[in-house]
């Protein structure tokens, strides 16, 4: 069980690497919102992991904050958008 574990973290840690590029080479600011959006969800992704493999229930609770934080990130960016696009 472990080892589908970490195999997952590696993943989730490669599509961070990909997130990364297009964070410095996307050419639009909505390609790099969604990179970031794209370094939130896999944080959250990763914290549950290690919460169940560190038996640390606290994880959950800074896995929320994550989310929490992302989702609010993501309605800024869109208002920001908006507010430069008249």
């Amino acid at each position: 069980m472990i080892t589908a574990l970490s195999i997952i973290l590696i993943v989730l840690l490669v599509s961070i690497l990909g997130g990364l590029i297009r964070v410095l080479r996307g050419p639009e600011p909505a390609e790099r919102m969604l990179a970031a959006q794209l370094f939130g969800t896999a944080s959250v992704a990763m914290l549950l992991i290690l919460s169940r493999v560190m038996a640390m229930p606290a994880l959950l609770d800074v896995a929320l904050v994550f989310a929490l934080l992302a989702a609010v990130t993501l309605v800024c960016f869109v208002v920001l958008a908006a507010k430069e696009g008249r």
